[in-house]
Formats: C-alpha cells, sequence, structure tokens
C-alpha cells in the first residue's frame, strides 16, 4: 500500500490516492497500441508508486501533473516507448480540449457542422421553437400534438434526403455506415433509412458490430469497477476490418457472437455472405472511425451521422448541450430495456464524453450527409420523468469529489428542467418516433 493518502486533481480537488487509477491510465494506453496485458500494466503502476515515495515525503499529497511526469519517466525507463508516446499525447491533447474550452467562445470548433446547424436553427426561429420560454409558450398553448408532428417532418425530410443520396450512388457502392455518438438514434434511423432505400430496390444485410467486442476480462476498469466500452479500442478493429473487406470481395465469414451476460465473445458462430445485389449496413457508433474500415475504398463507403443537434437555448441564454440530451435519452432506454438505473448512467457518462471528443467528433466533417435526430419537444417529457431524480443528485454529488463531473452534469440539466413546462403525456409521439426508441412503446424492435 502506498504512503500517500491523497492526491490533488486540476481542479484543486482532494481525492483518494489510487493506484489502480495509474494502472488503468497505463492499461488504456497500452491498449490503443494493441497491448492487452493487465499485469504488466499493474507492474509499472507500482513502479510509479516506488518513484513518487522516493522523490517525496510520506506528508506530501502529489499533484496529478507530478504523477503522470512520473508515468511517463518509467514507461520509458522500462522500455514501453509506443505506449508512453500514445499516453503523452493523450496527455497533451486532453491539456489542449481543455484550453480550447475555455476559449471555445472566441475560436468555433471545426469539428462543427455549420451549415447544417445554421439550416436547423433557422428552422427553429421559423416554428417559434428556438428557446425554452418560445416552446414553453407553445405548450401553454396547447400546441404540443402540433410542436411533435413538426419535429418529426422535420427529422422525416432528413431520412428522405438521406436515401435519395445513397441510392444516387448505389452501383458504386459496397456499404452503408450509419454513425453517431451514443443515443443518438442510430437504430431507429437505420431502420428507417432501409425502408426507404427497399423501397426503390435496393437490399441490405446487416453487419452488427457489437459481435465484435473484446471479451471484458480484456477491458480496463475504474476504481469504481466500471468498464469503458465506448473506445474503438473495445471493438476487434483487425478482425471487422479483415470481415468486411470478405464480404466485399463476395467471400463468407462466420460473425462471432458476443454474450453480455458473460462478457465473453465466441468465434465463428454465424455464417454469412453478401448477394450480389446487396449491400452491408453497419450501426456503429464508431462508423466515421478511420481505423472501422481502413481496409475499404472510401469510393465504395457511404457515411450517415446522426446527432441530435438541437438549436434551443435555455433559460440562461446559452444553447442546450447535445450531450444533455443523449445523457437522458440513455438514461431512460438503459433504464427499461438493460436493467441499468440511470444514476450509473450519468456516473457513467463522462466515458462516453471522452470517447466521443477523442474517436467521434474529429471525423464528423468526414461524413457524407448528417441527420439531426433532436425533437424539440423532447425536454418536456423529460421534465415529467427524470426531473425528481436530477434534483436529488445535485444534492448526492455535492461534496464527493470523485463524482465531480456527474455534479456538474446533473446540476447543468436541473437547472435546464427547472424552467421547463413539463408534459406527462407522450401519446401525440409517433409510435415509430426516433425518441420510442428512448422512452418505450415503439412499433420496431431493438
Amino acid at each position: 500500500m502506498s504512503k500517500f493518502k491523497h492526491a490533488v486533481k486540476r481542479s484543486g480537488a482532494i481525492v483518494p490516492f489510487k493506484e489502480k487509477r495509474i494502472a488503468n491510465a497505463i492499461y488504456r494506453a497500452a491498449v490503443a497500441v494493441g497491448g492487452r496485458d493487465k499485469d504488466i500494466a499493474d507492474k509499472l503502476a507500482n513502479k510509479v508508486v516506488v518513484e513518487l515515495e522516493r522523490l517525496f515525503p510520506a506528508d506530501y499529497t502529489p499533484h496529478i501533473e507530478e504523477i503522470q511526469d512520473v508515468v511517463e519517466k518509467v514507461l520509458i525507463k522500462n522500455g514501453h516507448t509506443q505506449v508512453a508516446k500514445t499516453y503523452i499525447l493523450y496527455r497533451e491533447e486532453n491539456n489542449r480540449n481543455r484550453r480550447e474550452k475555455s476559449r471555445k467562445d472566441s475560436h468555433p470548433s471545426e469539428n462543427i457542422p455549420w451549415s447544417k446547424i445554421w439550416h436547423i436553427f433557422d428552422w427553429a426561429v421559423s416554428h417559434n421553437l428556438h428557446s425554452v420560454e418560445a416552446l414553453n409558450k407553445r405548450i401553454k398553448k396547447g400546441e404540443f400534438p402540433h410542436i411533435v408532428h413538426e419535429s418529426e417532418a422535420a427529422y422525416e425530410e432528413d431520412i428522405t434526403t438521406a436515401a435519395e443520396n445513397i441510392a444516387q450512388r448505389s452501383k458504386e457502392l459496397k456499404m452503408v455506415f450509419v454513425s453517431g455518438p451514443s443515443s443518438s438514434g442510430k437504430t431507429t434511423t437505420t431502420i428507417k433509412l432501409e425502408q426507404h432505400l427497399n423501397k426503390i430496390g435496393l437490399k441490405f444485410k446487416a453487419f452488427v458490430v457489437d459481435n465484435y467486442f473484446l471479451d471484458l476480462e480484456m477491458h480496463p476498469t475504474d476504481e469504481f469497477g466500471d468498464y469503458d466500452f465506448e473506445t474503438p479500442q473495445a471493438l476487434d478493429l483487425a478482425m471487422i476490418n479483415d470481415h468486411i473487406k470478405k464480404l466485399c470481395d463476395g467471400k463468407e465469414i462466420k460473425i462471432p457472437f458476443y454474450d453480455f451476460k458473460t462478457g465473453a465473445r465466441h468465434l465463428n458462430r454465424t455464417a454469412m455472405k453478401l448477394k450480389k445485389n446487396e449491400i452491408l449496413l453497419i450501426d456503429s457508433l464508431h462508423g466515421l472511425y478511420p481505423q472501422m474500415s481502413e481496409s475499404i475504398p472510401d469510393e465504395y463507403k457511404f457515411k450517415v451521422y446522426i446527432e441530435p443537434l438541437l438549436q434551443m437555448k435555455g433559460p440562461d441564454g446559452r444553447f442546450i448541450r447535445w450531450t444533455d440530451l443523449r445523457m437522458i435519452r440513455r438514461m431512460l432506454r438503459d433504464a427499461a430495456h438493460r436493467a441499468y438505473n440511470p444514476r450509473q448512467t450519468l456516473e457513467h457518462w463522462h466515458y462516453v464524453r471522452s470517447s466521443e471528443i477523442r474517436h467521434i467528433i474529429p471525423f464528423i466533417n468526414t461524413t457524407d450527409f448528417i441527420i439531426n435526430s433532436a425533437m424539440p419537444y423532447e425536454i418536456a417529457l423529460y421534465k415529467a420523468k427524470l426531473f425528481t431524480e436530477f434534483k436529488t443528485w445535485t444534492k448526492r454529488y455535492k461534496d464527493d469529489p470523485l463524482r465531480e463531473d456527474a455534479l456538474i452534469r446533473a446540476t447543468r440539466v436541473f437547472d435546464l428542467l427547472n424552467k421547463v413546462e413539463a408534459v406527462e403525456d407522450d401519446s401525440p409521439v409517433p409510435a415509430d418516433s426516433v425518441l420510442r426508441e428512448f422512452i418505450g412503446r415503439s412499433v420496431f424492435e431493438y
């Protein structure tokens, strides 16, 4: 056991010093370069602790930057130069993200699809749905069903346009990716796209990426025992590339099966082969990630990106964050279909967001078409479904430095929902709405 009892975070918060956190950070860097040995990561973490104890007295509280400096030195000293390089790059990337976050108001991000955003904002203004205040006024006038109809129509228009674009390139395409961050509505959108394209004679075969997860024991965990499934390194990218290449070449493969109950993958389970008139349809969180399909030329791929790109200002005058909408969606979906407590979703969300920033957002502008899955009316339903929970969480995490991220998110959403006019009756929402993927009672099977 280390002689250090606490460590200092960048925010200044004092948290328990845990060697396991160091081991996980090392293991994550190792995974990024193909390493999967947790024992080596544990041994290197122990060497880091020994070096820290040599450098600092027993009553010292090391800062996170000091700990990371030692990690880099230990990795290089012990011959793990590639892991050290990845660790250093991740560290610099995180520092750069923090700097950019502090100056984002004056430096627009290159990763935001500004043209699409402007179109959505213009639509929101013309429908008087550009602010929570405007939404509340329409709801109080009894216009909720009309708001639902207008919102769903805009989403359907995006689906139709995407299908038309795919159809124009159908003769050369080998696969269509439907990608987007967690709870953006990929599954429903994939179903709807396929319905549109089937009407014009195009045939698809689904490729289920979830079957390519590596065994659970190969994933890193944090001090809370929480697994990170959000990173593309959780998938067997080499096998995915090999299999989709063979499928595109007309060969038969045997896809694996991943058992989420046991956390184990079983190889060579189901035979699969594309017919001459079939296109591979891939619904994946990381469809834009280059290594997901690096074996396939770009001209054979069509990439659809989905995100709830809501353009609505909250009571504080700032635009509502898309990540908060998706977090709420996932809370409702996981609670209904995966027996996962909404609080667990909140506590896990930092993994989700961290992976998005690193592995999804940088590639948004490589997509062929963007679909907006945001429904301006959805926050009114969330007020009725989860407001009490968010109020509880703002108190639960108030004095817990280890849950600083959860507190920030819970407080922000609570402040937003506190000003929203609640709607308890979701019956105006169509049974085939993308929102039904999360609030339940969809006509589609997920």
